[in-house]
């Protein structure tokens, strides 16, 4: 018999695991082990089948909580989605604050890795500040203009000085005024400063507006010799300047070798992106799973997309570590859902079409899903756009979803690798490693150069916890060296948030 998910006993919805013809039943697994529930009709995989029937304006309970309500009457057994479901989501509203939160999962977490003899250390480099797991230089265009000549140079790195070199080419630095321009020097300054770039080379032109005395205020204390400058209309020969850098960083880099070092210096960003009816259940809970171990450990989890939050920001206001920090969550929220309004674009303009056709329906849907890879810790900070991590634990930055400017805001708050889930497919890559966390095998098993990590397995019913600490190994694994697949592959791209005037 095809199979049924039902996420928790308050849902009115199950997942179907396997497509369901008209007329066929599905077994329950999970909350209702062993019900059989006829379809009414064609039932897709990963789409979601009505358990009992809905009254038009009823809500919809998925993951125990609402996704959205009934657009008209839906009986028992139908397909649920975009044509009988609709948002219930709003604008800007307050919140009620909650006792400070206590994760009581540590100790446990701690056992889970000590029985299970998972190493307690990474093979990293030490630096002056946060560790590195990559020995890199990356070369940083202050500003647009200048994005071929900083590729030159790092095409200059890899062949006469067989450095890892890397160019990040961006549109901006110039002709943007106020917080366009400071988000954009706040992001290039924290890619400079990254702990993967053993070296960086900061390409100014000269007249842009991010000028390169604001450029190293923004980095803030740093190590000279580690980040270099190169100011093209002041050098009249700029190749050789460019092999007097590059040849400095490849002496520096020469030097240093991998060491052992605790996991409580590893930082890795989660982010999700192509989600599919299977992402809440498999991928995104997996890496949740991996953040608490982490976090018990000592490690540190950043995680962004502020509006694939919308409808599931009370849970993570829920896991606040103190009132401060319950009162920046708001803020956060409530800014971004005033951006929405500014633009006159509702905010559950959201899922995308792949989403839907993969069967997530309404944004309340989608972020309640999502936030599962942030696992059940609590919250410890909010930080801006730009900004960088401050402590250890959960940090939320504030951003968009979009894939590439939420991942690169991950980098450059600190994130050494990035756990991506995927169920629709992307090849996409961050400047850090991004691991690739396929929801489904079918995914996994077509894009063999895109995925890392098989998740869908969860589906086959290997256990969950057995997948979560073989996904924690290969993340240490990567730490220490293992290339990714979007390495493999030579993906490495940023993009930089922008909301205002172009001069």
């Amino acid at each position: 018999m095809k199979r049924l998910i039902l996420l928790n006993p308050l849902d009115s919805v199950a997942v179907a695991v396997d497509g369901l013809d008209a007329g066929e039943a599905g077994q329950l697994l999970g909350c209702g082990q062993g019900e059989a529930v006829p379809a009414l009709e064609a039932i897709p995989a990963g789409h979601k089948i009505a358990l009992a029937a809905l009254a038009q304006g009823q809500p919809v309970i998925k993951y125990g909580l609402p996704i959205g309500l009934a657009r008209g009457p839906i009986p028992a057994g139908a397909w649920v989605h975009s044509h009988n479901l609709e948002s219930g989501l709003e604008g800007a509203r307050s919140y009620q604050p909650s006792v400070p939160f206590v994760w009581t999962g540590g100790e446990a977490a701690r056992e889970l890795l000590a029985a299970n003899g998972v190493p307690d250390v990474f093979q990293g480099y030490r630096r002056q500040g946060p560790a590195g797991i990559r020995n890199e230089v990356w070369i940083i265009p202050a500003v647009g203009c200048v994005n071929r000549s900083a590729q030159m140079i790092a095409e200059l790195g890899r062949q006469e000085f067989g450095l890892e070199a890397f160019a990040f080419g961006h549109p901006y630095g110039c002709s943007q005024l106020g917080d366009d321009l400071e988000a954009t020097r706040t992001i290039l300054a924290g890619l400079a400063a990254h702990p993967n770039a053993a070296g960086a080379i900061v390409v100014s032109l000269g007249c842009e507006s991010n000028t390169l005395p604001e450029f190293k205020a923004a980095i803030g204390p740093f190590d000279e010799g580690r980040i270099r400058f190169i100011h093209l209309q002041t050098t009249e020969d700029e190749e050789g300047a460019a092999r007097t850098e590059l040849a400095a960083l490849a002496a520096l880099i020469g030097a240093q070798e991998r060491e052992p070092l605790p996991l409580s210096e590893l930082t890795i960003g989660i982010k999700c992106g192509g989600s599919d009816g299977f992402s809440g259940i498999t991928a995104n809970p997996l890496v949740g799973r991996v953040c608490e171990l982490l976090v018990a450990a000592g490690g540190s989890v950043l995680m962004t997309e502020v509006p694939e939050m919308f409808g599931a920001e009370t849970e993570l206001m829920a896991r606040a570590h103190s009132a401060e920090v319950f009162a920046d969550e708001v803020r956060m929220v409530n800014a971004f859902k005033d951006y929405y309004a500014a633009h006159g674009q509702p905010v559950f303009e959201n899922p995308s079409p792949g989403n839907r056709e993969g069967g997530i329906t309404t944004l309340e849907e989608k972020s309640l899903g999502c936030i599962r890879k942030a696992g059940l810790v609590p919250v410890m900070d909010v930080i801006p756009y730009g900004g960088r991590r401050r402590g250890r634990g959960l940090t939320l930055i504030s951003g968009p979803g979009n894939d590439l400017v939420s991942a690169t805001a991950l980098t450059a708050a600190g994130a050494q690798l990035i756990l991506f889930t995927t169920g629709r497919g992307t090849p996409f890559g961050a400047p850090a490693p991004t691991l690739k966390i396929a929801s489904n095998t079918d995914l996994a098993v077509r894009k063999p150069r895109w995925i890392d990590f098989d998740a869908g397995r969860v589906l086959a019913g290997v256990s969950f916890d057995d997948l979560a600490l073989e996904l924690f190994r290969q993340v240490i694994a990567v730490a220490g060296g293992r290339p990714v697949q979007a390495e493999r592959g030579g993906y490495r791209e940023i993009a930089i948030f922008k909301d205002g005037v172009t001069l």
